[in-house]
């Protein structure tokens, strides 16, 4: 047996263990035989999947088909899998698995307690369109209009290319806002449909000529852990390196965190920590 048969095989497996874990009153389908309320069949996946029952069957059978990522997006939702049970089934098709909703309100507490151990670093938690859910103490002592915005307007690329609060935070206003920019990009490029994405991205071409100038430019860059400076509210210059984390049990966040830069000694914090944009 080759690989790829080896892996067919295995994903037709996993899609008919999945498949008998179903209970079947969740989808408002009447019990099985002898009042059996776990377990759907082949033909009632493909039904509620909008598929064939020879395309499913070949798949749960690991025959050498090509599913094509609205099929695998339909059996992800029908089986209802979790984000990692999508990558299992995803990656190997070459396709990446649907972006994780955002966290609930149970694990933005989590990461809430995590940003706080970090303080007096300045840390933040960012869901995937950029919009600000958790920080600390030390990040909102440098960055107080985070405690004035909220909804729509918290959220990281709007402030940097519109509030001119952050862009006094901020030394090398232009490189940064470019970098920003370039790795939203990069970030979000593959998520063509999202409405809210689209919907920040039009109010800021309407709202920032420099926005405008350089989503037209289309930069596209990943992220690098780099040297950021800030000028503190309370006068002076911090200078942090700029870290961001991923969060295995919450996907759909991500967390920018600030440590004193080495090279600047104990100049680098004050009392109150701080930084501020990503």
């Amino acid at each position: 047996m080759t690989e790829a048969e080896a892996w067919r095989k295995e994903l037709g497996n996993f899609l008919a263990a999945r498949r008998r874990r179903a209970v079947r009153s969740d989808y408002g389908l009447p019990q099985a035989g002898r009042g059996k309320d776990v377990g759907l069949r082949r033909e009632e996946v493909a039904f509620l999947s909008a598929i064939s029952v020879t395309w499913y069957t070949w798949l749960e059978q690991g025959r050498k088909v090509n599913p094509s990522r609205e099929v695998l997006t339909s059996l992800a939702t029908v089986l209802r899998l979790e984000p990692a049970e999508q990558r299992y089934l995803f990656t190997p098709f070459g396709y990446t698995a649907p972006a994780p909703s955002p966290g609930t309100a149970e694990t933005t507490a989590h990461v809430q307690r995590l940003l706080d151990a970090i303080d007096p670093n300045p840390a933040l938690a960012l869901e995937g369109n950029w919009d600000i859910v958790a920080w600390n103490h030390a990040y909102s002592s440098l960055f107080p209009r985070v405690l004035e915005v909220s909804g729509p307007e918290r959220n990281l690329l709007r402030l940097v290319f519109t509030d001119p609060a952050v862009r006094a935070l901020l030394p090398d206003w232009e490189q940064t806002s470019a970098q920003f920019l370039a790795e939203f990009r990069a970030e979000t490029g593959s998520r063509i449909e999202d409405a809210r994405k689209a919907s920040l991205v039009a109010g800021l071409l309407q709202s920032s000529p420099e926005f405008r100038a350089q989503w037209d430019g289309y930069g596209i860059r990943g992220f690098t852990p780099r040297t950021r400076a800030f000028n503190h509210p309370g006068g002076g210059t911090r200078v942090y390196e700029h870290h961001q984390l991923s969060l295995a049990d919450t996907p759909a966040l991500k967390l920018i965190v600030y440590t004193p830069a080495s090279d600047t000694g104990d100049d680098a914090t004050d009392d109150d920590g701080g930084a501020a944009s990503r």
